[in-house]
């Protein structure tokens, strides 16, 4: 579904300016670095929660829907987090921002699934888009992957063990699982779990 377009868009960014890093020159960015990866944020429950219950650890997120991203870093700027940036940037241009070693956690949520065979290219788990992770994860970083969508899971472990990455604590169903010990939800996962569909999870660290 569509998101409606937010009245007063650019003013509503330019309120939250402080927490957007507006291109890689951005002395902010910087500062933030090393730092954890959410792509593909959405309206930042997930980043949000994530970044004030770790505030000696610094997150970024990327959400190229700009209409999403304004709910995101508003959520952040009415609660004061001093540890979040946000980019409004296609994953395609991560390495335009980061280098090697930048980034230390990518976090994958509930990615658009693109069911079509023709736009698998499209997805933040197709080879390409892994090649780019690897060029900004540390030496020992990994890949935080969450969906409640089992071909786009199956899809990923397969693309992923073929592509430099070791798959590990693959569940499912994750509430269901050990690995869900400090699991924080996104708005999209609240509503598959109010409809009972599991939630397949897994991590994956550079080989």
């Amino acid at each position: 579904m569509r998101m409606r377009k937010k009245k007063n868009g650019e003013e509503r960014i330019k309120a939250c300016a402080d927490y957007l890093i507006g291109d890689a020159s951005d002395a902010s960015l910087s500062k933030m670095l090393p730092a954890e990866l959410e792509i593909g944020c959405g309206k930042g429950r997930f980043i949000c929660e994530k970044a004030k219950n770790n505030p000696n650890v610094n997150y970024i997120a990327v959400e190229v829907m700009t209409d999403a991203l304004i709910t995101a870093l508003e959520s952040a700027s009415k609660d004061n987090i001093p540890n979040l940036k946000f980019i409004n940037v296609n994953a395609k241009e991560l390495e335009t921002y980061f280098k090697k070693g930048d980034i230390s956690v990518i976090y994958l949520n509930f990615s658009d699934p693109w069911h079509k065979a023709r736009h698998y290219k499209r997805r933040l788990t197709y080879k390409a888009f892994l090649e780019v992770y690897k060029n900004i994860l540390s030496s020992d970083g990994k890949i935080c992957f969450k969906t409640d969508n089992r071909p786009l899971f199956d899809f990923s472990v397969e693309q992923l063990r073929e592509n430099g990455f070791r798959v590990c604590d693959l569940t499912y169903d994750l509430h269901n699982s050990p690995f869900n010990e400090g699991n924080i939800m996104t708005e999209y996962e609240i509503k598959a779990t109010q409809k009972e569909i599991p939630i397949n999870s897994l991590t994956a660290y550079l080989k």
